[in-house]
């Protein structure tokens, strides 16, 4: 029997985003000579988490996400301000240096071998690649999958079916998703007929339409979990 697939969310389920998304963003307002503030970075998280889920659902487009949430942004704040100009700054600054979240290293070379790793990420292509190789975490890895590259995105039935049709032996009944977002990773992992695992660091209470199977606030408490689903 073929080891179990597991399949992990990169950003703040590996790579810490939050923190790389507060560096960016302060670099970029910078480079425009706008002097940042804690308002500031709320403001744009509220107006970037929204357009994620809206593109997640088909609503907007990618550009209409990386571009359109400074524009809003600018609006907001009331200042103004080149959207396209500072959203090149802060790619560029997203893409190094990385941060994982917490015991991520560990996890990684805990379940090394013993499983089938895969990264399912929402991204940019340029981004994400450019952060994995800074964290050289790819080798962990059987393989890749970045919505820009895929054409689809989490949650889409289109996006992990695109993934398993690669993935040799696929089986959903021995697979597993985890990841921090009830949206993309456990909605989608539950359409598919995964398992799933929330990754909930911050104690957050679940819906009831994206209910995951496990929830955990730890990354240490992923592996004696999936003994107990997985027992050799």
């Amino acid at each position: 029997m073929s080891l179990p697939l597991v399949f992990l969310d990169l950003d703040n389920t590996i790579l810490d985003f939050s923190t790389a998304e507060r560096n960016s963003l302060f670099h970029a307002l910078r480079e425009d000579g706008i002097e940042p503030t804690s308002e500031f970075l709320t403001t744009f998280r509220r107006i970037n988490n929204n357009r994620w889920e809206r593109f997640e659902t088909g609503e907007l487009t990618r550009r209409e996400v990386l571009v359109g949430r400074f524009a809003e942004f600018f609006e907001a704040i009331g200042i103004s301000a080149d959207a396209e100009k500072t959203q090149t700054f802060y790619e560029a600054s997203l893409r190094s240096p990385h941060y994982f979240m917490p015991g991520a290293e560990a996890l990684l070379e805990q379940l090394k071998g013993r499983y089938r790793l895969f990264i399912l990420s929402n991204g940019n292509t340029t981004t994400q690649a450019s952060r994995i190789a800074s964290a050289k975490i790819a080798p962990y890895f059987e393989q890749i999958f970045i919505s820009e590259t895929i054409g689809f995105q989490k949650p889409s039935r289109e996006y992990f079916e695109a993934c398993f049709a690669v993935i040799p032996d696929f089986d959903a009944s021995r697979s597993v998703m985890v990841g921090d977002s009830l949206t993309s990773d456990i909605r989608g992992g539950k359409t598919m007929g995964l398992h799933t695992v929330w990754y909930n660091p911050s104690g957050r209470p679940a819906s009831e339409a994206d209910r995951p199977d496990e929830t955990i606030a730890d990354l240490s408490e992923l592996p004696p979990l999936l003994e107990k689903l997985f027992p050799n």
